[in-house]
């Protein structure tokens, strides 16, 4: 469990031989680095915290993301909407709960996340890659918005990386590079052992940010993140419209059911344009406030 308090300061008197430049008291902020922990895993995973390499990259993601105080206090709140949505997903894929974890490095649990690549929203699929993981991609309807219909993608890409690679932490590293690119690394330096593969910057830091993300999050009270239970953002009660016919107009259709197209829009995101094409044999599923 961590330590608490992390930050504390003090007043320093003027040093006289300053010339006067400054004649009152300083408040001095004195910043510490986050106690690393002496046991943490991913997924069950053992994080071989006794090597030196990997000591240090941990200490500097958790140094960098601990001091996001604005960012971790914000991501506290929308875990207590959005980690039940995925860990009720990942149980029915057989897929590790650590994995929200990667969510929240992907998007920081932003639906309107979007990368300069193209990749979007919660999982960061891009226009290509989506539907090779089953979500629909057009004009009008965009399921990488979907937090359900995305996240049940991303389970299936976990277990495709499980199964190539035998380790929970390899298929999550892969989902930064790839899984050709995992292949390729590890092939070419004879291991499929993260901890003991060398990347590029951008997927070395990944599973490391994943990890103190983790812990971050796990022991945020013990950090001084204090989110009271009134504070925390809860799941909106909402009713699922099964759709299945087209409908022209989508601000009229949540007029016709009691709603206004802004919240049509806050829960839909995936609705992309104002229509939904419904073709023969095809349904969907909008929410609308209750």
């Amino acid at each position: 469990m961590a330590t608490s308090v992390i930050l504390s300061f003090s007043f320093k008197e003027p040093d006289k031989g300053d010339a006067g430049a400054r004649g009152d008291n300083r408040l001095q902020y004195k910043w510490y680095s986050p106690e690393l922990p002496t046991n943490l895993d991913f997924c069950g995973e053992k994080v071989p915290l006794n090597r030196w390499d990997v000591r240090e990259r941990l200490d500097r993601e958790l140094n960098s993301n601990y001091y996001q105080h604005g960012g971790t206090l914000y991501l506290v709140k929308l875990s207590t909407r959005y980690f039940p949505i995925l860990e009720k997903i990942f149980r029915e894929n057989g897929i590790p709960d650590d994995f929200k974890y990667v969510c929240i490095a992907e998007s920081a649990l932003q639906q309107a996340s979007q990368s300069p690549v193209g990749a979007a929203s919660y999982w960061q699929f891009m226009k290509d890659t989506g539907p090779r993981y089953g979500l629909e991609i057009n004009d009008e309807v965009d399921e990488r918005y979907n937090i359900y219909k995305s996240t049940d993608a991303a389970c299936k890409y976990f277990k495709d990386a499980y199964t190539k690679f035998g380790s929970w932490t390899a298929a999550a590293a892969s989902y930064n590079c790839g899984q050709g690119g995992y292949n390729n690394f590890s092939d070419y330096q004879g291991t499929k052992y993260y901890y003991d593969l060398a990347f590029p910057e951008e997927t070395n830091r990944y599973v490391f940010r994943i990890l103190a993300l983790k812990y971050l999050l796990s022991h945020a009270r013990s950090y001084g993140y204090i989110v009271e239970p009134a504070e925390e953002y809860k799941p909106i009660p909402s009713k699922k419209i099964t759709v299945t016919n087209t409908i022209s107009d989508l601000a009229a259709f949540a007029k016709e059911n009691g709603s206004n197209y802004k919240m049509l829009k806050l829960l839909n995101p995936w609705l992309r344009n104002h229509s939904l094409t419904v073709k023969n044999g095809k349904k969907y599923e909008i929410e609308l406030p209750m």
